[in-house]
């Protein structure tokens, strides 16, 4: 959705767009507080996410706009990015408290005050902006790129588990790819897109789009084996885990502010190369740790990821909003937050399928299995662990030690990759921005 979001955000004026969001994300949050069934709670689930669409790109619009010196741009920015990573931080351990102790509709209630404080302040502070008329707004090309980026995900995500066939899988992926192709033609072949893919020509905003999703790709791949890993071979609770991971985000937070003055001070392409580089040694120094005797060294290293992969999101971010035109400002943030959804996406995707056949060939099961209890073991810590607790303690715990040894092996290979991944990423992006800073 945010994609067509933008192209509003440009039609109408970020302000408009920003105070449309949140008027619905805060009426659908009130709906959803209150649902009585599960068709219902799903309805206010996607209005919420439309809501959201719009609330994204408008923000970062209205950076573009309001800070026109490239030292405020990059500091706003980074309290743009260190609320965001405040939010994802404390987000999950305040929504536990509230339905440990309060109605579980609280989760979304306590949504509606904060957008009434945020609406209040953006009708008395924010200037209006008028809008640009010219700009398109094609419904069907909207609903066509929608369709075929959940095509895509779908597929991805469906082929990870085996829920279907690889005929149907593949299906899917030939029609997402189908009707994407059709929506790029579409695009390219009228003068007046309502995306302009010209904005992807330049060599700056692609490399922040690819920056970007590479990050999200190997940020949300580690938070998904981090929490498996702690749950299944450390026996840590939901909570726990979650407490345990909270260097990332409070990193992340703290280095928005300093990596926006850094910016400014060093240049895009140190700080955006050196924040890979660094997330790079930082995953290598996780895939090697114990992190059942060493604690503090995990905490450390993953407080050294969550600052500089943050530090390398809002070099991305910076890339793309100082490159792109100020009235073409609302998409440029819809195809920034676009390829964050997508790194997102396929970080699962791309990690769940590395770990899995990770494990399926390093676990070394006991002997005297049944076949079906074998493929069932192989196929993932989860399976594994709710075998061995159907079986005798004895062959239980063997089958637990076999699975959790391969788990942590596992679990090493992908972060190993993901380092590899962000080394290479990195080398590219300093010979990619060094040619665009000579244009």
């Amino acid at each position: 959705m945010v994609l067509p979001m933008g192209a509003l955000g440009d039609r109408i004026g970020f302000k408009r767009l920003l105070m449309l969001g949140g008027t619905l994300f805060g009426l659908a949050s009130l709906a959803a507080a209150f649902s009585h069934t599960a068709s219902w709670l799903i309805a206010t689930r996607v209005l919420l996410a439309i809501g959201a669409a719009m609330i994204v790109p408008a923000t970062l619009a209205g950076i573009r706009a309001t800070f026109c010196e490239e030292k405020h741009r990059n500091m706003a920015l980074g309290v743009w990015a260190a609320v965001g990573s405040g939010g994802a931080a404390f987000g999950p351990l305040i929504g536990g408290i509230l339905l440990e102790h309060f109605y579980w509709g609280s989760v979304f209630l306590i949504n509606v005050p904060i957008v009434l404080v945020v609406m209040g302040l953006t009708a008395r502070y924010v200037p209006r902006q008028a809008g640009r008329r010219d700009q398109p707004l094609n419904l069907g090309h909207a609903v066509m790129l929608i369709i075929a980026i959940l095509l895509l995900v779908y597929s991805a995500k469906t082929a990870l588990k085996g829920n279907l066939s690889l005929w149907a899988i593949s299906l899917t992926l030939l029609t997402g790819t189908l009707l994407l192709g059709l929506f790029l033609r579409t695009q390219l072949a009228t003068s007046r897109p309502m995306i302009d893919m010209r904005l992807f020509t330049h060599r700056i905003i692609l490399s922040g789009v690819v920056m970007a999703m590479t990050a999200m790709i190997t940020l949300v791949g580690f938070e998904l084996l981090m929490a498996q890993e702690l749950q299944f071979v450390h026996g840590l609770s939901p909570y726990e885990a979650g407490v345990f991971m909270l260097p990332v985000m409070v990193a992340s937070g703290f280095s928005g502010p300093i990596a926006g003055a850094l910016v400014s001070r060093l240049g895009l392409r140190l700080v955006a190369t050196g924040g890979m580089a660094l997330s790079a040694l930082s995953f290598y120094g996780l895939a090697m740790t114990d992190f059942s005797t060493q604690q503090w060294q995990a905490w450390g290293l993953m407080a050294l990821l969550g600052f500089s992969a943050a530090s390398a999101l809002l070099a991305s971010t910076s890339a793309i909003m100082a490159a792109a035109p100020a009235e073409k400002a609302a998409a440029a943030g819809a195809i920034e937050t676009m390829a964050y959804e997508l790194g997102a996406g396929l970080g699962i995707a791309i990690f769940g399928l590395l770990l899995s056949r990770s494990f399926s060939a390093s676990i070394r099961l006991p002997a005297g299995l049944e076949a079906q209890e074998i493929a069932r073991a192989s196929s993932s810590m989860g399976e594994a662990v709710q075998l061995a607790n159907s079986l005798p303690p004895t062959q239980g715990q063997a089958i637990l030690d076999a699975a959790r040894h391969a788990f942590i092996w596992s679990h090493s290979v992908a972060l190993s990759s993901a380092g590899s991944m962000l080394l290479l990423l990195a080398v590219g992006m300093w010979f990619s921005l060094a040619k665009a800073q000579r244009r």
